[in-house]
């Protein structure tokens, strides 16, 4: 046999951001052999009539750490035509590790990543402590696609700090030069870089900061120093930018990561980058000193959202409107079905309505604070809030959100809300869009994403389970973005030289991205006319009985990684192919 594998009849959309072009694909031994005229015979062969043929999708903003060293599938990313994802993102993670500082670990995680603390604690093995260490013991999990594994500054500060880590206490010369020592042992293992997180929001689940929020502009820069030399290895990092305190602190940030980059010798750099209401002209900011960063040479990158960044609000989600009002508070422990059965009792509503809600998040807590914002401004914000129904909508028009609902029926908000979160027997969601979305619609997205600067990320797959589900965000950009959105369309081609390509090529990996000989076999077969997302449902499927957020998506004919396939019209295989990319390996 010629082939392992062919892909007949297909309209291939090759990641170089050509037209598509008919034609075949031949794999062998996990390998693209032949594209075009494959006149060999196979073991296998699919045949793509009607659907286009993509690269796999390279995802480089998702927590995975946990999920990784329990979990193979590594969805629901791998069922939306992601092949391979980025670990480590925004200096959160779980390695490196003394045995002390476990329970620290989960619970920064869980405050700011908001996966439950019960199911990362009965799910991480721990066989590690050392960067290196974590590194092989997730490898040695098979997966179904992919991963490359960054070092988080908040798990190395603790490591070397100890308590003055969690005390923001500014590090010592030794300090900075244990820290850089350990990036550098994890640089040589194959780590694909260092990443860091400066924002206020991000909080542990006692309501503390994160270790490396304030760290000072010399830590970072003696960090960045452990790139020295190598031809692998990239910085990413998360920051509030002193958010709408003026272009003063906002430069002085900015300059801080600026200096961390040239400190690394001009390794590159993604910042998150999205609009903002407490700074809505930040991104714009953002933007143009990644411009000016360029045009000197220095290569800093923008990671944009595919669409609005904000919560799903629902009975069984992490939180909602309700969840401090003390009637509710008494029958929040009740099995789903039996808290619904007492909402929809008239007489529990009423006296419900009347009471005035308690605090729910603060310190101690891991409810994050909008918990307790929303109900200050809740007409207001109610005019970003939408029912996401069965077949989602993600860029909704505004005379469909909840405050006209209640408007048009004669009620209170809360009523309103009330109401939708009673749908589909207590299952229904409400969509709160935050960022991105200051224009009520995403012309801003559109113009972050047509950055020639961009790179889709932010997905956060893996994160905030109980409040999104993000790692849809692949088949979001093929759908509203290349095929639904009246106004400003982008190219399918464009799109998946973005989300495969470029992605991959960034990270430094040049043996992906693309449909060409010598590339391997990590593909996409889809139905793009039918391609269409589910509505996220919530699912029990967590160590420890933890719940989380999965969204299925139809239209994915086929996924393959490494020649293998891993998912078949939306369903896992078994096949788990997928294992840890060492960058700086042959």
């Amino acid at each position: 046999m010629t082939y392992d594998l062919k892909i007949t009849n297909g309209s291939i959309i090759d990641g170089s951001g050509r037209e598509r072009f008919a034609g075949d694909i031949g794999i062998r031994d996990g390998k693209i052999i032949d594209v075009g005229t494959c006149n060999g015979n196979a073991r296998h062969t699919i045949n793509a009539d009607g659907a286009v043929v993509t690269p796999g999708f390279t995802d480089i903003h998702t927590h995975y750490d946990g999920q990784a060293s329990w979990d193979g599938p590594l969805a629901p990313s791998s069922l939306h035509g992601v092949t391979t994802c980025v670990l480590g993102n925004c200096g959160v993670g779980f390695a490196p590790v003394r045995k002390t500082d476990h329970e620290r670990l989960i619970q920064l995680m869980e405050g700011v990543e908001d996966i439950p603390g019960t199911a990362l604690s009965e799910g991480l093995t721990w066989k590690w402590e050392t960067f290196p260490e974590y590194m092989q013991a997730l490898d040695n999990l098979p997966h179904s696609i992919d991963f490359c594994a960054q070092v988080p500054h908040d798990a190395l500060r603790v490591y070397v700090m100890g308590e003055r880590a969690l005390a923001e206490e500014v590090a010592n010369e030794d300090d900075i030069k244990a820290m850089r020592d350990h990036v550098r042992q994890a640089l040589e293992a194959g780590a694909l870089g260092f990443s860091t997180g400066r924002t206020d929001n991000h909080r542990t689940s006692l309501g503390q900061p994160t270790p490396a929020s304030e760290a000072a502009s010399r830590e970072l820069a003696g960090i960045a120093e452990a790139f020295h030399g190598l031809n692998h290895g990239v910085l990413q990092a998360v920051s509030d930018f002193d958010m709408g305190r003026g272009p003063e602190p906002f430069d002085a940030e900015f300059d801080v990561l600026l200096a961390m980059v040239k400190n690394s010798g001009g390794h590159p750099l993604s910042i998150s980058t999205m609009q903002r209401d407490q700074a809505p002209g930040q991104w714009q900011r953002i933007i143009e000193r990644a411009e000016q960063a360029n045009r000197e040479g220095i290569n800093i990158r923008l990671q944009v959202a595919a669409r609005a960044i904000g919560v799903m609000l629902g009975l069984n989600a992490t939180f909602h409107p309700f969840m401090g009002f003390p009637s509710y508070k008494r029958i929040s422990q009740l099995p789903l079905a039996e808290r619904v059965a007492r909402m929809r009792d008239p007489e529990f509503k009423r006296q419900l309505l009347t009471e005035k809600s308690e605090p729910v998040s603060g310190d101690g807590s891991a409810i994050p604070p909008l918990a307790d914002l929303l109900l200050a401004q809740i007409d207001m914000l109610a005019m970003r809030m939408y029912n996401l129904g069965e077949q989602p909508n993600y860029e909704p028009s505004p005379e469909t959100c909840i405050y006209q609902k209640a408007q048009l029926a004669g009620c209170t908000v809360l009523e309103a809300i009330y109401d939708e979160l009673l749908a589909d027997d207590g299952s229904a969601l409400i969509y709160f869009p935050l960022y991105n979305y200051g224009k009520l619609n995403l012309d801003d997205v559109h113009q972050m994403l047509t950055h020639p600067l961009a790179l889709p990320g932010l997905s956060d797959g893996g994160a905030h389970v109980g409040t999104i589900c993000d790692a849809s965000f692949p088949t979001f950009l093929l759908t509203h973005w290349g095929r639904d959105r009246k106004k400003g369309r982008i190219p399918l081609e464009k799109l998946v030289k973005m989300q495969a390509f470029d992605t991959a090529r960034y990270i430094g990996l040049t043996d992906r991205g693309s449909i060409a000989p010598g590339q391997r076999a990590d593909i996409n077969i889809i139905d793009h006319k039918n391609l269409r997302l589910g509505a996220p449902a919530m699912h029990a499927d967590l160590p420890a009985g933890g719940k989380r957020l999965l969204q299925d998506a139809h239209g994915y004919v086929a996924t393959l990684v490494n020649g293998e396939v891993i998912a078949l019209n939306g369903r896992l295989t078994d096949a788990r192919p997928g294992r840890l990319v060492r960058l700086g390996r042959s």
